[in-house]
């Protein structure tokens, strides 16, 4: 049953994850008890969706990333960034398929992409990231989102154990492994967090590795850290725990990269995807 505060709604997306607000106009301001409630209920649920937004101007969509936290910039390392990132404000950026003069006018633009937490291999990953849906294809370009407190939380004993304390190395090389796992070049940009990381807001524990970018576990032999990796990868996809979302336009969802993972599935490439992204700062892992 939807849960009614104030003038809004909120009702779960799945049993493991995800909320939709209801009620909301994001082309105007949010009272600031109304999206305290938005706010409160993104901790609670990981991500939560608001449909049927009209946010032509981008300052509409900046206004409401920004009451998450400071903003973010945009990663100037990606070859071909300058074309896929907004003229007017650092944080936004397009995810898109679509060619003009023959460039692209987005990143990661084709194809299904592996579970990944945004900005891990810098040292202030992304606390949240937002979408919102501009051009849709028909049929797939789906996101599944995945709760790592529930990946955690069911992790046996034993291996709780075994990985407290930590670290495994995160690595993102665009241009060779941006959308599957595979080898990155030794100058692909890295960096070491802890296994397990403690939410700031809710002091509550997240598995934080994932199969795209987490390349090894700190301390351990390379066939060990690839054991115990694939092991954590498949128990953290597990669907039990995983949110599906269909894109419709005007969709606008923003996840906490914190504590939840997300994925592509594939779409025909044939067909138009423009995606509107903000990106919010984060602190460093602990």
């Amino acid at each position: 049953m939807a849960a009614v505060l104030s003038d809004i709604q909120i009702r779960p997306l799945a049993p493991q994850i995800g909320a939709e607000i209801i009620g909301v106009d994001l082309s105007q301001p949010c009272p600031p008890e109304v999206f305290e409630q938005i706010r409160q209920a993104w901790f609670r649920n990981c991500i939560v969706l608001l449909r049927g937004q009209k946010l032509d101007k981008e300052e509409d969509q900046v206004r409401f990333a920004a009451g998450f936290g400071e903003l973010g910039r945009v990663n100037k390392q990606h070859p071909g960034i300058e074309s896929w990132t907004s003229k007017h404000h650092h944080s936004v950026m397009f995810i898109s398929n679509i060619r003009e003069n023959g460039e692209l006018i987005g990143a990661l633009p084709d194809g299904e992409m592996n579970f990944h937490s945004d900005q891990c291999y810098t040292e202030r990953p992304s606390a949240a990231a937002m979408l919102f849906a501009m051009e849709i294809p028909s049929k797939g370009g789906n996101t599944l989102f995945a709760n790592m407190y529930r990946a955690y939380e069911t992790l046996p004993e034993d291996l709780k154990r075994r990985l407290d304390g930590m670290k495994a190395v995160n690595v993102y090389d665009y241009a060779n492994a941006a959308t599957r796992r595979g080898a990155a070049s030794e100058v692909a940009p890295r960096y070491a967090h802890p296994i397990f990381r403690t939410h700031p807001e809710t002091g509550k524990k997240a598995l934080y590795v994932n199969r795209l970018m987490t390349e090894s576990i700190v301390g351990l032999p390379p066939e060990e850290s690839e054991r115990l990796l694939w092991q954590l990868f498949d128990h953290q996809e597990n669907p039990a725990w995983i949110y599906e979302h269909t894109w419709k336009v005007g969709d606008l969802l923003i996840w906490d990269n914190r504590c939840c993972l997300h994925a592509r599935t594939d779409f025909d490439a044939s067909e138009r995807r423009l995606l509107r992204r903000c990106v919010v700062l984060g602190e460093k892992p602990v």
